[in-house]
């Protein structure tokens, strides 16, 4: 967790786009929350024509929808924080304007989600979290991404 769900319409998004957006991404989480990266997911999802819809159409724009599940305990302004940056980095990235690249956060209970075989802590305890790991957890997660 968190879990970054980019949505677009198929072949919109290049190899670099997506790499660049799934950088971004990862990088405005961790400053702005403090989460290390290793927790930072980023899948991306081509949406077929015909297969998007907004007001009852067919979608005919180029827009980026990004769906974002972070763990509960953060303020409204953080989020806010957040989502804005969020969206910054994610139209740079891929060459959208702003009215392209829409966003929401979703929180979810810590208690409620399990990564990595352990149930995820609160915000702001990662740290203590991970010292409590068996050594070999903390490596796996430590090695991933890098």
């Amino acid at each position: 967790m968190p879990t970054y769900t980019v949505h677009a319409p198929a072949g919109r998004l290049d190899a670099g786009q997506r790499a660049r957006i799934a950088a971004e991404i990862t990088r405005v989480h961790k400053e702005v929350t403090g989460a290390q990266t290793f927790f930072a997911q980023v899948l991306f999802v081509d949406v077929p024509a015909g297969h998007w819809f907004v007001g009852g159409k067919p979608m005919a724009h180029q827009h980026v929808f990004v769906y974002g599940q972070i763990r509960a305990g953060r303020s409204s302004e953080l989020k806010t924080t957040l989502l804005v940056q969020l969206m910054a980095a994610v139209r740079a990235a891929a060459g959208l304007e702003p009215a392209q690249a829409w966003g929401y956060i979703v929180d979810v209970e810590a208690s409620h989600m399990v990564e990595y075989g352990h149930v995820l802590p609160q915000p702001g305890s990662e740290l203590q979290w991970l010292a409590a790991l068996p050594a070999a957890d903390r490596a796996l997660m430590e090695s991933v991404g890098s």
